[in-house]
């Protein structure tokens, strides 16, 4: 075997190729000048920045800290906090402050959620995020006949403003941000929480929090809908419009693949589908004539981390880059806010196994990691019971614990982006990255995301990839650990589990009755009359819902005066 040549320095290969010397200086000064203005930024003063070894840890590094240099580095990942964001949306990240531990949470009425919430505040969670049951999602009343036997079992109940005064009573919404993971009747739900927020005395510009509020991915996936699109689209571009105005710290959509892909998606479906809802939602705004640059900045996005560790991984820090690179390139934006990409994440429940349940604390561990290493603002942790039923205290705890673990004892958050440069991550994220742009172009040729749901397309290519997965674990050719393989104490099933009995329904009909007795029925028959007209007559919503929310009007009547107007969506039947 001939003599192993020896790789030449950054200096060597400098005094050889003057055009690589000439990037070379460049990633230098651009290298300063970033820790030039944020090296010294002041860190988190509850963590030691080094090693268990004592080995000072840095907040970035770059192919100057080991000699080599990629000529691609510049142009793909840059510098945190800077355009194209592959490296993160902020500067420093976690060195300065870690991701909100945003633990979602809601079931019964909302004197039992509040107590929930007290207590995960008293264990160290530093935001709030709302479940909500079934009838609410889709803006039925708790009384209303379709909404028996589920009432308070997925989520809390939420019929009326009453509800969500008592949901957050002595928690002071100026200082906890809520996040609350509702669609159909989104604007109903954010008027509950806006009027509730006014009677704590809060500065609703000032105001910060997030509704989900993407009706795309329930068309897609949830099938959590109540106009058809078209009107539904509408009520968003009201939002955006109205919130830029009087509350512009608000986050009023937060774009979901999570749902997309509990559905059965794959990472590259849910990256690609959710990025070009995200674009409708942007071309409906500007289309409605609002400055891109004035409400993008308040658009955020929410994926689920499956059990892929490094694919995950990828897929935040790939979307980051095509969101950035879209919003400056197609859509004009000039403020970086509007290229900045930032999110929220939840641990795949699809994932959860019934089979050996502790499992799932495994799982969940490993998911939040790959959410921290993407690169998240807030996370969610699943509870190792939440497969088989809503979340017990302790189980939440574990899952709560899990974050916290990872926040202060694993030295993750000490360095910004730390599997930058490695081979394997940046080619997945170029993969990622050049598989979305296919599925660009293939719903752009079909005529876009409305007409492809209208078409079943997203449907069908998310069952498509359901169906092989799940062929693939009943084939044996992909393994879940205790259940098709490693079964071994599959027998022994003994955790406690929360059960949501039938007084929850009756307790909350009462709730209703009480409130109907007791308000000014004149005034809220006058403000669900304005509020239909203003819809006969294509004006925004946002006022009229207040009036009719501050008036005690319920979710269930504020979406039938509406429905009068756009009609129900009902979803094609494709074979």
């Amino acid at each position: 075997m001939g003599e192993e040549k020896k790789r030449p320095s950054i200096d060597e290969l400098s005094a050889e190729n003057q055009g690589l010397k000439a990037e070379l200086e460049k990633l230098r000064r651009e290298r300063a000048a970033w820790l030039g203005k944020y090296g010294s930024v002041p860190k988190r003063d509850e963590v030691l920045f080094d090693t268990l070894s004592g080995c000072e840890v840095q907040p970035l590094y770059t192919p100057l800290d080991i000699g080599t240099y990629d000529p691609a580095y510049a142009d793909k990942l840059g510098f945190p906090g800077e355009y194209p964001f592959t490296r993160g949306p902020y500067t420093t990240m976690y060195r300065t402050r870690l991701w909100t531990m945003r633990q979602f949470s809601g079931f019964g009425t909302s004197e039992e959620t509040n107590q929930r919430y007290k207590y995960l505040l008293d264990h160290g969670q530093t935001g709030l995020s709302v479940a909500f049951d079934f009838p609410t999602l889709m803006g039925y009343d708790s009384d209303d006949r379709r909404s028996e036997g589920e009432v308070g079992v997925c989520g809390v109940a939420i019929s009326s403003l009453a509800d969500m005064e008592t949901l957050f009573d002595g928690i002071p919404l100026k200082d906890v941000s809520v996040s609350m993971t509702i669609n159909g009747p989104a604007m109903m739900l954010y008027c509950f929480l806006l009027a509730t927020a006014e009677k704590q005395g809060v500065d609703i510009r000032e105001f910060r929090g997030t509704i989900q509020n993407d009706i795309l991915k329930e068309y897609m996936a949830q099938h959590a809908w109540i106009f058809p699109p078209e009107p539904a689209l509408k009520i968003i571009a009201d939002i955006f419009e109205w919130s830029s105005v009087n509350a512009p710290k608000f986050n009023t959509i937060s774009i979901s693949g999570y749902h997309i892909r509990e559905a059965g998606s794959t990472a590259l479906q849910e990256l690609a589908f959710t990025l070009k809802n995200g674009f409708t939602y942007v071309e409906k705004g500007i289309k409605r004539g609002l400055d891109v640059n004035e409400f993008a900045p308040r658009l955020s996005f929410f994926w689920d981390v499956h059990n892929d560790f490094f694919e995950e991984i990828a897929k935040f820090r790939a979307a980051r880059r095509i969101w950035a690179r879209h919003m400056k390139e197609i859509y004009g934006a000039k403020d970086p806010d509007s290229w900045r990409l930032r999110t929220h994440a939840q641990t795949a429940g699809v994932s959860l196994m019934a089979q050996q349940p502790e499992n799932n604390i495994t799982r969940v561990a490993y998911q939040g990691l790959a959410a921290v290493l993407g690169g998240t603002q807030s996370l969610h942790t699943n509870a190792l019971d939440e497969t088989l039923a809503l979340p017990t205290e302790k189980a939440v705890r574990i899952a709560l614990r899990t974050q916290q673990i990872l926040a202060y004892e694993t030295g993750v958050p000490s360095t910004i982006d730390p599997l930058a440069g490695s081979y394997y991550v940046e080619w997945l994220t170029d993969q990622m990255e050049e598989g979305a742009e296919r599925i660009f172009a293939e719903i752009d040729e079909m005529g876009g995301v409305v007409k492809g749901i209208e078409d079943g397309y997203f449907q069908g290519q998310i069952a498509l990839s359901a169906e092989r997965f799940q062929h693939e674990v009943e084939t044996n050719r992909r393994i879940i650990v205790g259940v098709n393989d490693f079964t071994g104490g599959n027998e022994d099933l003994s955790i406690d589990l929360l059960r949501i009995g039938p007084e929850i329904e009756e307790k909350q009909r009462q709730r209703l009755a009480d409130l109907r007795e007791r308000r000014d029925q004149a005034e809220v028959d006058g403000a669900l009359e304005r509020l239909a007209e203003a819809a006969r007559n294509d004006e925004n919503l946002m006022e009229p819902v207040l009036d009719a929310v501050r008036a005690y009007a319920t979710l269930g009547e504020i979406r039938h005066a509406l429905e009068k107007i756009y009609g129900r969506f009902r979803e094609p039947v494709f074979f």
